[in-house]
């Protein structure tokens, strides 16, 4: 996994209330980093400048869904409980992290194990 050292200042999650354009985003990134999310959940909200701070240390798209809107979403990718976050890799499902709240360390360890 290559981490960015600078450059990526201004990277930010995408965020994906309802999960409109999430297939394409799926298929045109390299790797993604997804977290479900819903509203009024504290772990959830605690993990948005995680997410951040990820999204700036890597080369990683990290993207936000709303499994609260996007029910077909979360079916989809068995996603029972939130946060979840979901690596893909060339759009294929190659990481699931289930364990809710995380730190930056913990999901950039996480990103290296899975890709």
């Amino acid at each position: 996994m290559k981490h960015n050292t600078g450059a990526g200042g201004d990277r930010r999650p995408v965020r994906l209330e309802d999960g409109e354009g999430f297939d394409e985003l799926r298929e045109s990134t390299d790797l993604l980093l997804v977290e479900f999310y819903t509203n009024g959940c504290s772990m959830c909200a605690a993990m948005e400048p995680v997410l951040g701070n990820v999204a700036r240390a890597t080369d990683a798209t990290v993207a936000m869904v709303n499994a609260g809107y996007a029910f077909d979403l979360a079916e989809r990718y068995g996603v029972s409980s939130v946060p979840t976050l979901l690596v893909f890799e060339d759009g294929d499902l190659v990481g699931r992290l289930a364990d809710g709240f995380q730190g930056a360390d913990a999901v950039l360890s996480f990103l290296d194990r899975t890709v």
